[in-house]
């Protein structure tokens, strides 16, 4: 009866999360006096996808623990929803519907690989939702950020030189540091500054020396992490700014440059760093060295293919033969139990939230929260690109994470983060479509009195 009950969800379930998904994509093209609705059925189509996964899950293991989790989750969903609406009720609900969505997808897939990581994950996610809720208010009202660039680039460059000074070695590289028993991974919350930096000194001016400037530095950045051999968070922050730079000058000649000269660099790195040639390896041709080089891509390759279409249903697969499957490749795991179309509308709901984000900073009129919306659209939708990429052999593994879905605290951290500050802006686009409609109001009014 389970085994039925399972087989017949996963088909629910992908049903249930491509309503989700086509409703957002309706949602991003109407006025705000038309989403209420679909909003309302939005939010039944992912209760019912929460409910049922998790209803899965527990029958499949007859873990009492996971229908406390549950409701756990539950009950931390209704309370941020309410808190952003009392606090902020001219916010994007869809971006917080999504942010929502990815979580709970994270949970899942985590309670069925590591419920102890699966907790430890919801724990890190409440706090970093607590840690991050005035930052929409903070973006709205302050009005110094703008002048803090040369903090912003200080700051960063001085944690990335302590990870590469005191950072802890993994898997070749150095990503995090430990204070008092606390272990972090700096890059993911620099990320943030680069991306204020960079726009900061690119706001101030578009000229040749103010470029070469903020070239040099932002390329100081993605130099200490090659150092650091974090080339997957160098390549995020080299994209990012290029995308940042063009859109700022507008000149191509600038972005060609920067396609060519990271290249290069790419090339530089391969001939260098042992283990880039190990990924390529394993990128190239993973079945020729699979019981070594290839093996984790080949096991990601087996599970997505195992799973086809539609999944072979929670607790049915065998995700836990891929290496690092909950924080590197949790796509796979999730394509394999949930199925390919599942994971697709996944990456939908990705491009969705990319395609909100670009719309706000196409909206914005003050330039510089214009570029640092494209930054973190760029960062998140191109971190999205690599996670996936490597966990399909599109590209090599870059052991970059899947924003909120993915094992990680301080990656959850920096992705609670950059959701707060687009929170802010679409909070500061919507005060400045008020001041525009007030102003047209004042004009007819002492039109009228004349």
């Amino acid at each position: 009866m389970v085994n039925l009950i399972t087989e017949l969800s996963k088909y629910v379930m992908t049903l249930l999360l491509a309503l989700y998904t086509l409703l957002g994509f309706w949602l991003v093209r109407k006025p705000e006096e038309e989403k209420k609705a679909a909003l309302w059925q939005q939010d039944v189509f992912f209760l019912w996808l929460h409910l049922l996964g998790n209803l899965i899950l527990y029958l499949n293991t007859l873990n009492e623990k996971v229908i406390g989790f549950y409701a756990a989750q539950l009950i931390f969903f209704v309370i941020f929803l309410t808190l952003q609406h009392l606090l902020y009720p001219k916010s994007d609900k869809l971006l917080n519907h999504n942010m929502l969505l990815f979580l709970s997808v994270g949970f899942l897939i985590l309670s069925r690989l590591s419920f102890d990581k699966a907790t430890r994950q919801f724990e890190l996610a409440v706090l970093a939702a607590g840690l991050t809720f005035l930052i929409p208010w903070i973006i709205r009202k302050a009005g110094g950020l703008r002048r803090l660039s040369w903090f912003y680039g200080a700051a960063g460059l001085v944690l990335l030189l302590a990870v590469l000074v005191a950072g802890q070695l993994s898997f070749g590289a150095k990503l995090a540091i430990t204070v008092h028993e606390i272990t972090f991974q700096p890059s993911e919350l620099v990320k943030i500054l680069f991306i204020f930096f960079s726009a900061g000194m690119l706001y101030e001016s578009q000229e040749l020396r103010q470029v070469i400037l903020t070239t040099v530095l932002a390329a100081a950045h993605v130099l200490i992490l090659a150092l650091s051999k974090d080339l997957g968070s160098a390549l995020i922050y080299f994209v990012t700014y290029l995308v940042i730079l063009y859109v700022a000058t507008k000149k191509p000649l600038y972005f060609l440059m920067g396609l060519l000269s990271g290249s290069g660099a790419a090339l530089v790195a391969w001939k260098v760093f042992s283990h880039v040639q190990t990924r390529v390896l394993a990128w190239s041709d993973p079945f020729s060295v699979i019981e070594k080089e290839g093996y984790q891509v080949s096991q990601s390759l087996f599970a997505i293919g195992t799973g086809s279409w539609f999944g072979l249903g929670l607790g049915h697969g065998m995700p836990y033969k891929i290496p690092v499957v909950e924080e590197d490749f949790i796509f796979a795991a999730i394509a394999e139990e949930c199925g390919v179309l599942f994971a697709v509308f996944l990456i939908f709901v990705y491009m969705c939230c990319f395609y909100m984000i670009i719309n706000i900073a196409i909206c914005l009129k003050d330039p510089y929260y214009k570029l640092i919306a494209v930054g973190l659209g760029t960062l998140t939708t191109f971190q999205v690109f690599l996670s996936i990429g490597g966990v399909i052999k599109f590209i090599p593994s870059t052991g970059v994470t899947l924003p909120f879905i993915s094992y990680g605290g301080s990656s959850l951290l920096g992705m609670f983060l950059i959701w707060a500050v687009i929170q802010g802006m679409y909070l500061k686009r919507s005060d400045e479509v008020a001041g525009n409609e007030e102003g047209k109001r004042t004009k007819k009014e002492k039109k009228k009195q004349s």
